[in-house]
Protein backbone atom coordinates (compact mmCIF):
# COMPACT_ATOMS: atom_id res chain seq x y z
CA UNK A 1 0.00 0.00 0.00
CA UNK A 2 0.86 3.58 -0.53
CA UNK A 3 0.39 6.33 2.04
CA UNK A 4 -2.56 7.92 2.07
CA UNK A 5 -2.88 11.60 0.57
CA UNK A 6 -4.09 12.89 3.88
CA UNK A 7 -3.70 11.83 7.46
CA UNK A 8 -5.76 13.23 10.24
CA UNK A 9 -4.07 13.76 13.53
CA UNK A 10 -5.35 13.11 17.10
CA UNK A 11 -3.72 15.48 19.69
CA UNK A 12 -3.76 13.72 22.93
CA UNK A 13 -1.50 15.91 24.99
CA UNK A 14 -4.24 17.90 27.49
CA UNK A 15 -5.51 14.71 28.52
CA UNK A 16 -3.21 11.65 28.05
CA UNK A 17 0.13 13.68 27.86
CA UNK A 18 -0.81 15.89 31.23
CA UNK A 19 -2.78 13.07 33.45
CA UNK A 20 0.48 11.75 34.49
CA UNK A 21 2.01 14.69 35.33
CA UNK A 22 3.03 15.16 39.11
CA UNK A 23 2.68 18.81 39.13
CA UNK A 24 -1.00 20.61 39.12
CA UNK A 25 -1.26 22.47 35.77
CA UNK A 26 -3.22 25.14 36.41
CA UNK A 27 -6.88 25.06 34.57
CA UNK A 28 -5.99 28.64 32.64
CA UNK A 29 -2.60 27.14 31.17
CA UNK A 30 -4.79 23.72 30.05
CA UNK A 31 -7.27 26.35 28.36
CA UNK A 32 -4.29 28.17 27.01
CA UNK A 33 -2.82 24.82 25.54
CA UNK A 34 -5.90 23.62 24.06
CA UNK A 35 -6.71 27.16 22.44
CA UNK A 36 -3.39 26.93 20.83
CA UNK A 37 -3.67 23.53 19.70
CA UNK A 38 -6.45 24.61 17.74
CA UNK A 39 -4.93 27.73 16.47
CA UNK A 40 -2.26 25.40 14.97
CA UNK A 41 -4.86 23.38 13.31
CA UNK A 42 -5.30 20.59 15.12
CA UNK A 43 -8.71 19.56 14.82
CA UNK A 44 -9.25 16.59 17.48
CA UNK A 45 -8.65 17.60 20.89
CA UNK A 46 -8.55 15.17 23.52
CA UNK A 47 -9.10 17.88 26.16
CA UNK A 48 -9.73 16.27 29.79
CA UNK A 49 -11.72 13.24 31.10
CA UNK A 50 -14.60 12.55 33.09
CA UNK A 51 -12.22 10.19 35.76
CA UNK A 52 -12.50 9.86 39.47
CA UNK A 53 -10.57 12.60 40.58
CA UNK A 54 -8.88 10.30 43.57
CA UNK A 55 -7.47 8.33 40.30
CA UNK A 56 -6.63 11.02 38.26
CA UNK A 57 -6.60 14.43 40.08
CA UNK A 58 -4.80 16.43 36.98
CA UNK A 59 -8.04 15.89 35.58
CA UNK A 60 -10.32 16.98 38.68
CA UNK A 61 -10.55 20.41 36.84
CA UNK A 62 -12.11 19.35 33.13
CA UNK A 63 -15.56 20.67 33.73
CA UNK A 64 -14.27 24.31 33.84
CA UNK A 65 -11.32 23.48 31.55
CA UNK A 66 -14.20 23.04 28.59
CA UNK A 67 -16.32 26.07 30.19
CA UNK A 68 -13.85 27.98 29.98
CA UNK A 69 -12.44 27.31 26.49
CA UNK A 70 -13.04 29.83 23.81
CA UNK A 71 -14.30 26.93 20.95
CA UNK A 72 -12.87 27.29 17.52
CA UNK A 73 -15.23 25.75 14.71
CA UNK A 74 -14.69 23.09 12.97
CA UNK A 75 -12.46 21.44 16.33
CA UNK A 76 -13.62 18.36 18.11
CA UNK A 77 -12.92 18.62 21.91
CA UNK A 78 -12.93 15.11 23.23
CA UNK A 79 -12.55 14.08 26.56
CA UNK A 80 -12.44 10.32 27.99
CA UNK A 81 -15.17 8.63 29.90
CA UNK A 82 -14.94 5.27 32.13
CA UNK A 83 -18.88 5.13 32.84
CA UNK A 84 -22.11 6.41 32.46
CA UNK A 85 -21.66 9.02 34.90
CA UNK A 86 -18.78 10.14 32.81
CA UNK A 87 -20.82 10.76 30.00
CA UNK A 88 -23.32 12.56 31.56
CA UNK A 89 -20.44 15.06 33.00
CA UNK A 90 -19.09 15.32 29.54
CA UNK A 91 -22.84 15.84 28.16
CA UNK A 92 -23.01 18.87 30.74
CA UNK A 93 -19.51 20.16 29.74
CA UNK A 94 -20.87 20.33 26.16
CA UNK A 95 -18.19 17.49 25.04
CA UNK A 96 -18.50 17.21 20.98
CA UNK A 97 -17.33 13.75 21.36
CA UNK A 98 -16.18 11.20 23.97
CA UNK A 99 -13.67 8.48 24.53
CA UNK A 100 -13.79 4.76 26.13
CA UNK A 101 -10.82 2.75 27.16
CA UNK A 102 -10.47 -1.08 26.81
CA UNK A 103 -6.93 -3.03 26.68
CA UNK A 104 -6.12 -6.20 24.92
CA UNK A 105 -4.50 -7.32 28.35
CA UNK A 106 -6.66 -9.25 30.61
CA UNK A 107 -3.79 -8.30 33.31
CA UNK A 108 -3.71 -4.93 32.22
CA UNK A 109 -7.17 -4.47 32.30
CA UNK A 110 -7.83 -5.15 36.13
CA UNK A 111 -4.26 -2.89 36.84
CA UNK A 112 -5.83 -0.38 35.18
CA UNK A 113 -9.62 -0.51 35.88
CA UNK A 114 -10.39 -3.10 38.11
CA UNK A 115 -12.37 -5.36 35.52
CA UNK A 116 -11.82 -8.19 33.25
CA UNK A 117 -12.25 -7.05 29.47
CA UNK A 118 -15.62 -8.88 28.90
CA UNK A 119 -16.58 -6.60 32.08
CA UNK A 120 -15.09 -3.34 30.67
CA UNK A 121 -17.16 -3.92 27.63
CA UNK A 122 -20.09 -4.28 29.45
CA UNK A 123 -19.38 -1.39 31.75
CA UNK A 124 -19.60 0.30 28.39
CA UNK A 125 -23.29 -0.30 27.13
CA UNK A 126 -25.09 2.07 29.07
CA UNK A 127 -22.59 4.31 27.74
CA UNK A 128 -23.15 3.99 23.95
CA UNK A 129 -26.87 3.80 24.62
CA UNK A 130 -26.64 7.56 25.73
CA UNK A 131 -24.33 8.02 23.46
CA UNK A 132 -26.48 7.06 20.47
CA UNK A 133 -29.69 8.96 21.88
CA UNK A 134 -27.54 12.36 22.20
CA UNK A 135 -26.44 11.87 18.77
CA UNK A 136 -22.45 11.89 20.28
CA UNK A 137 -19.44 10.34 18.44
CA UNK A 138 -17.87 7.61 20.29
CA UNK A 139 -14.15 6.51 20.06
CA UNK A 140 -12.50 3.71 21.32
CA UNK A 141 -9.18 3.23 22.50
CA UNK A 142 -7.22 -0.15 22.77
CA UNK A 143 -4.16 -0.53 25.39
CA UNK A 144 -1.58 -2.86 25.31
CA UNK A 145 -1.76 -3.84 21.56
CA UNK A 146 1.86 -5.29 20.76
CA UNK A 147 3.09 -5.92 24.85
CA UNK A 148 1.78 -5.59 28.21
CA UNK A 149 4.08 -4.82 31.19
CA UNK A 150 2.77 -7.86 32.97
CA UNK A 151 2.52 -10.68 30.28
CA UNK A 152 4.72 -9.59 27.86
CA UNK A 153 3.91 -9.98 24.16
CA UNK A 154 0.14 -9.37 23.23
CA UNK A 155 -1.46 -11.91 20.20
CA UNK A 156 -2.90 -10.05 17.18
CA UNK A 157 -5.72 -12.13 17.49
CA UNK A 158 -6.63 -10.91 20.97
CA UNK A 159 -6.48 -7.14 19.76
CA UNK A 160 -8.65 -8.12 17.00
CA UNK A 161 -11.55 -9.45 19.23
CA UNK A 162 -11.45 -6.34 21.43
CA UNK A 163 -11.25 -4.01 18.55
CA UNK A 164 -14.17 -6.05 16.88
CA UNK A 165 -16.50 -5.72 20.44
CA UNK A 166 -16.03 -1.86 20.30
CA UNK A 167 -16.61 -1.67 16.59
CA UNK A 168 -19.95 -3.93 17.34
CA UNK A 169 -20.69 -1.22 20.91
CA UNK A 170 -20.94 1.80 17.53
CA UNK A 171 -17.04 3.58 18.24
CA UNK A 172 -16.77 5.49 14.96
CA UNK A 173 -13.24 4.48 15.37
CA UNK A 174 -10.66 2.38 17.05
CA UNK A 175 -7.26 3.65 18.38
CA UNK A 176 -4.93 0.91 18.78
CA UNK A 177 -2.37 1.80 21.43
CA UNK A 178 1.47 1.14 22.00
CA UNK A 179 1.09 1.49 25.49
CA UNK A 180 4.66 0.63 26.68
CA UNK A 181 6.22 1.67 23.29
CA UNK A 182 8.18 -1.49 22.74
CA UNK A 183 6.57 -2.06 19.24
CA UNK A 184 8.74 -2.58 16.02
CA UNK A 185 7.40 -2.10 12.62
CA UNK A 186 6.60 -5.81 11.45
CA UNK A 187 4.84 -6.32 14.62
CA UNK A 188 2.77 -3.31 14.49
CA UNK A 189 1.75 -4.05 11.03
CA UNK A 190 1.07 -7.85 12.12
CA UNK A 191 -1.48 -6.56 14.58
CA UNK A 192 -2.83 -4.18 11.96
CA UNK A 193 -3.56 -6.93 9.49
CA UNK A 194 -4.82 -8.94 12.11
CA UNK A 195 -7.65 -6.17 13.18
CA UNK A 196 -8.61 -5.11 10.03
CA UNK A 197 -9.75 -8.74 9.05
CA UNK A 198 -12.62 -7.75 11.66
CA UNK A 199 -12.47 -3.90 11.54
CA UNK A 200 -12.27 -1.53 8.35
CA UNK A 201 -8.91 0.16 8.17
CA UNK A 202 -10.45 3.27 8.02
CA UNK A 203 -12.03 2.94 11.00
CA UNK A 204 -8.54 2.33 12.79
CA UNK A 205 -6.20 4.61 14.29
CA UNK A 206 -2.53 4.28 15.72
CA UNK A 207 -1.31 5.52 18.92
CA UNK A 208 2.58 5.05 19.89
CA UNK A 209 4.89 5.68 22.85
CA UNK A 210 8.33 6.60 22.12
CA UNK A 211 10.09 4.30 24.60
CA UNK A 212 12.71 2.76 22.48
CA UNK A 213 12.39 4.79 19.92
CA UNK A 214 10.56 3.08 17.32
CA UNK A 215 7.45 5.11 17.47
CA UNK A 216 8.13 7.65 13.89
CA UNK A 217 9.04 3.99 12.48
CA UNK A 218 5.98 2.16 13.33
CA UNK A 219 3.45 5.14 12.07
CA UNK A 220 5.05 5.05 9.08
CA UNK A 221 4.71 1.35 8.53
CA UNK A 222 0.91 1.96 9.81
CA UNK A 223 0.56 4.60 7.02
CA UNK A 224 1.52 2.52 4.44
CA UNK A 225 -1.14 -0.06 5.95
CA UNK A 226 -3.91 1.97 5.17
CA UNK A 227 -4.15 4.02 8.44
CA UNK A 228 -4.83 7.37 7.83
CA UNK A 229 -5.36 8.60 11.89
CA UNK A 230 -2.58 9.73 14.40
CA UNK A 231 -2.91 9.90 18.01
CA UNK A 232 0.19 12.24 18.92
CA UNK A 233 1.00 14.02 22.31
CA UNK A 234 2.26 18.09 21.73
CA UNK A 235 5.82 18.11 23.31
CA UNK A 236 5.89 14.56 23.61
CA UNK A 237 3.82 14.83 27.07
CA UNK A 238 2.45 11.68 28.66
CA UNK A 239 3.68 7.73 29.73
CA UNK A 240 2.15 5.19 31.49
CA UNK A 241 1.87 4.89 35.36
CA UNK A 242 1.00 1.10 34.86
CA UNK A 243 4.76 0.80 32.79
CA UNK A 244 7.56 1.81 34.61
CA UNK A 245 10.55 3.82 32.60
CA UNK A 246 7.70 4.01 29.49
CA UNK A 247 8.43 7.66 27.45
CA UNK A 248 5.69 9.71 26.39
CA UNK A 249 3.51 9.88 23.41
CA UNK A 250 5.46 10.47 20.11
CA UNK A 251 5.62 13.86 19.90
CA UNK A 252 3.21 15.81 17.67
CA UNK A 253 5.88 17.95 16.20
CA UNK A 254 7.83 14.75 15.37
CA UNK A 255 4.70 13.66 13.47
CA UNK A 256 3.84 16.69 11.49
CA UNK A 257 7.56 17.27 10.24
CA UNK A 258 6.79 13.32 9.07
CA UNK A 259 4.17 14.20 7.21
CA UNK A 260 5.63 17.20 5.52
CA UNK A 261 8.20 15.40 4.28
CA UNK A 262 6.25 12.83 2.63
CA UNK A 263 3.70 15.48 0.89
CA UNK A 264 0.92 14.33 3.34
CA UNK A 265 -2.00 16.14 3.93
CA UNK A 266 -2.51 17.23 7.52
CA UNK A 267 -3.80 21.20 8.14
CA UNK A 268 -1.27 21.45 11.05
CA UNK A 269 0.90 24.95 11.11
CA UNK A 270 4.25 23.17 12.70
CA UNK A 271 5.52 26.43 13.67
CA UNK A 272 2.29 27.16 16.00
CA UNK A 273 2.16 23.71 17.03
CA UNK A 274 5.90 23.92 17.98
CA UNK A 275 4.99 27.25 19.81
CA UNK A 276 2.40 25.43 21.77
CA UNK A 277 4.73 22.85 22.72
CA UNK A 278 7.22 24.65 23.80
CA UNK A 279 4.37 26.97 26.43
CA UNK A 280 3.25 23.66 27.93
CA UNK A 281 7.31 22.79 28.44
CA UNK A 282 7.67 25.70 30.03
CA UNK A 283 5.30 25.54 32.53
CA UNK A 284 6.49 22.25 33.39
CA UNK A 285 9.61 23.34 33.87
CA UNK A 286 11.59 21.73 30.85
CA UNK A 287 12.59 21.03 27.47
CA UNK A 288 10.05 19.43 25.05
CA UNK A 289 10.65 15.82 24.01
CA UNK A 290 10.30 16.75 20.33
CA UNK A 291 13.55 16.41 18.69
CA UNK A 292 11.84 18.84 15.68
CA UNK A 293 11.08 21.20 18.43
CA UNK A 294 14.42 21.35 19.41
CA UNK A 295 15.62 21.62 16.17
CA UNK A 296 13.95 24.09 14.87
CA UNK A 297 14.58 26.60 18.47
CA UNK A 298 18.05 25.76 17.58
CA UNK A 299 17.95 26.94 13.89
CA UNK A 300 15.94 30.11 15.03
CA UNK A 301 18.51 30.36 17.77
Amino acid sequence: MQVPKAVRVVEVGPRDGLQNEAKTVPMATKVTLIERLADAGLKTIEAGSFVSPKWVPQMADTAAVMQALKRRAGVAYQVLVPNLKGFEAARAAKADEVAIFAAASETFSRRNINCSIAESIDRFLPVMDAAKAAGVRVRGYISCVVDCPYEGAVAPAAVADVAARLLTLGCYEISLGDTIGSGTPARVVAMIDAVAHRVPREKLAIHCHDTYGQALANILAALENGVATVDSSVAGLGGCPYAPGAAGNIASEDVVYMLDGLRIEHGIDLAKLAAAGRFISDALGREPASKCAKALATKAA
